[in-house]
């Protein structure tokens, strides 16, 4: 049974969803052209080439993860092809370095609505309640994670990168004009959560095959030399509820399940 009809109402990539254009400007489209040399960096990287969308200075591919042209330089490659698993957690080949312990210092924008600070707070919650060697603070200065107000246009719900130096990726933009001022506590932490989860180096869990959680045509996103490690005692089987799913129903709540704690305490 495809798992998809679990998600009934619009269908969130990666907690994002997109917009339809009804009218753009042609100077616009050529603005936002995107060059097939870029493409083929990202192609490179292993990363899905579809429906790839230019935000400013960078590129949202696979719904919510966020690349520079930096990024399409390589900075994330080690050199080697890795393998790509099929329906396990993965993880990234950039980490956040930890010793022993470490915290990570987040904070949210005054631009987004108050409500949205309940929302991490409760995103922040749930990883603590893991007992992690990474842990996560809130705090008004001196972040580590800025969630902060996407553009108006834009065509995401949230969106990320991947760690870099042994570091979080810092910034965390988030769609509120589409979701609104008060979008749901629970349904917004797993969003925040998710694009965390890339902040600190996951991957989509069904990096195989996105129209598993997302429906549509089979996407497999490929083997890379960014990323898709298995991450081992993660099962071979599908997973439905795992919070690194490509998509997510509006409103839906989706808290760590057995093979995410496994996989988050495997990593930190």
């Amino acid at each position: 049974m495809k798992t998809t009809k679990l998600f009934a109402s619009a269908l969130l990539i990666a907690g994002t969803t997109f917009f339809s254009s009804c009218s753009k400007q042609e100077e616009v489209a050529t603005k936002n052209a995107i060059s097939t040399e870029t493409i083929a960096k990202i192609q490179a990287l292993g990363f899905s080439t579809h429906d790839v969308k230019r935000d400013g200075d960078s590129y949202i591919v696979e719904g919510d993860i966020r690349l520079t042209d930096r990024d399409l330089a390589g900075s994330y490659s080690n050199g080697k092809l890795l393998r790509v698993g099929e329906t396990e957690q993965y993880r990234t080949t950039n980490l956040v370095t930890v010793s022993t312990t470490r915290t990570i210092k987040v904070a949210i924008s005054t631009s987004l609505p108050t409500a949205y600070v309940a929302a991490l707070d409760e995103a922040v919650r749930r990883y603590n309640a893991e007992n992690l060697t990474l842990k996560f603070q809130r705090v008004s200065t001196g972040y580590n994670i800025l969630f902060t107000k996407a553009p108006t246009n834009a065509s995401y719900l949230a969106s990320a990168g991947f760690p870099s130096g042994g570091n979080p990726y810092s910034q965390v933009l988030v769609n509120s004009t589409y979701m609104g001022s008060n979008p749901g506590t629970n349904y917004l932490a797993t969003i925040l959560a998710h694009e965390t989860g890339h902040c600190i180096g996951f991957r989509h869990t069904d990096y195989m095959d996105r129209s598993y959680s997302c429906g549509g045509a089979y996407t497999n996103e490929g083997a890379s030399t960014v990323g898709a490690i298995l991450i081992p005692g993660t099962p071979s089987s599908q997973d439905p509820n795992s919070w690194m799913l490509a998509c997510v129903g509006t409103g839906v709540n989706r808290p760590f399940n057995s093979n995410d704690r496994t996989a988050l305490n495997y990593l930190y």
